[in-house]
């Protein structure tokens, strides 16, 4: 599970970063989702190393422009280059008819099945390897934050060990590997349990922007291995951000402290703090390092391999 930053200015690009947009690759899978779509996000995919055809599934947190602006374009360029894949958008109420207004006045036919999931707080998305959920932010229009729940898998099996014992292959394989407890035709039991790897424990990471400080936020990024978090404007700016509905550094990093996450990663920067200004980004890093220390500041093309927890040790009673 890897993460990959394609844009993190806020309002409008800069020289040095785009507006938002998070891809999240699923390598065992072959695939990549992506969260938020700024204008010129298609161009961010095609300099980063993410294959366009391996796009199944947009999340979009709200309906403002440096969100969605590059939303038609890139499902376009999709269709353009002939990708046979069904791409799942998820977003709040608005972007169906949006993106329908966009085909209409562009003429534009997409030659492969787009669907639009209108979502509400909840889980919107699962299958046997992922869950997605989403809560609502509070910033001026509705904002979702998303949760993306990697589900736990069964620890290695251990065949060398079966074979020894003359357990025989096939279907009996299967069941060991899922733990079950198992009677061989020669009256020997075995407990699939004892075959097993401690359990690879699925990782979090979420995903809040466009929001100022609040509950839903901490409360979706629960015990998360990475919060990615808006930090559009420095401490000593609090006033605009409670102006403007947006964070400051340290209310991501409060968000963080109150949920216990592992690591915060901040962006969505406000382009004041360029080079050569009285506050520049390093001072909003540094203000968010005070209150959460485990804070790195995202980058145009930044790659993060989010880790796995360690399995909890197993303990037996009298220890």
């Amino acid at each position: 599970m890897q993460i990959i930053f394609l844009g993190t200015s806020s309002g409008v690009p800069t020289r040095a970063r785009n507006v938002s947009g998070v891809a999240l690759r699923l390598p065992q899978r072959a695939e990549f989702w992506l969260f938020d779509c700024g204008e010129g996000t298609q161009h961010q995919i095609l300099r980063s190393d993410l294959k366009i055809s391996q796009l199944t599934r947009i999340f979009i947190t709200h309906m403002h422009g440096d969100h969605i602006f590059g939303l038609m374009g890139l499902l376009a360029s999709v269709g353009l280059a002939g990708n046979p894949h069904r791409i799942d958008i998820y977003g709040p109420t608005g972007l169906s008819d949006y993106l329908q207004a966009c085909q209409r006045y562009s003429y534009t036919h997409f030659s492969y099945p787009i669907k639009v999931h209108k979502i509400q707080p909840g889980v919107i998305y699962e299958d046997e390897e992922y869950q997605v959920s989403c809560s609502r932010l509070h910033h001026r229009i509705t904002a979702f934050g998303y949760r993306i729940t990697e589900k736990d898998r069964p620890g290695q099996f251990n065949v060398e060990k079966a074979r020894a014992l003359g357990i025989p292959s096939g279907p009996i394989y299967g069941q060991l590997k899922r733990g079950e407890i198992v009677t061989l035709p020669d009256g020997r039991v075995f407990n699939g349990a004892e075959f097993c790897g401690p359990p690879q424990v699925g990782r979090k990471v979420v995903y809040c922007t466009d929001t100022i400080y609040c509950e839903n936020a901490v409360e979706l990024s629960r015990q998360a291995d990475v919060l990615i978090h808006e930090a559009t404007f420095s401490h000593k700016d609090a006033h605009m951000a409670m102006e403007r509905l947006h964070s400051t550094s340290t209310m991501a990093a409060q968000v963080a402290l109150n949920a216990g996450v592992k690591q915060l990663l901040i962006t969505h920067f406000s382009p004041r703090y360029g080079p050569g200004n009285e506050i520049v980004l390093d001072d909003l890093l540094q203000e968010a390092r005070a209150i959460f220390p485990n804070t790195d500041m995202a980058y145009d093309f930044m790659s993060y391999e989010v880790p796995r927890p360690q399995a909890p040790e197993l303990t037996t009673i009298g220890d």
